[in-house]
């Protein structure tokens, strides 16, 4: 006796869950630091520490607060400080 199994997959449905979970990964890591140091801004964002340093560290709205020796910013404030930042950059 031969079976026939016929299996039908909506690839729609699988991509928008393959990128529901994504997202869900990327926001979970992103959450998982409450603060940065100066050397996990620069890898968080791919730029230099000069480049930094240079264009807004020392903004007065730049969200940092030394403690010690060591300066650290909240991950949310600074994530939504770049964001505006950026968008505030000319472009050419």
């Amino acid at each position: 006796m031969n079976s026939i199994i016929t299996v039908s997959i909506d690839k729609a449905e699988i991509e928008r869950l393959v990128q529901k979970e994504i997202k869900a990964q990327i926001q979970e890591i992103n959450s998982d630091l409450i603060f940065w140091d100066l050397k996990e801004l620069c890898r968080r964002t791919c730029m230099s520490r000069s480049f930094i340093l240079e264009q807004f560290f020392y903004h007065p709205d730049f969200p940092k607060y030394k403690v010690g020796t060591k300066w650290l910013m909240p991950s949310k404030e600074t994530e939504e400080y770049l964001n505006t930042w950026l968008k505030q950059q000319p472009r050419s």
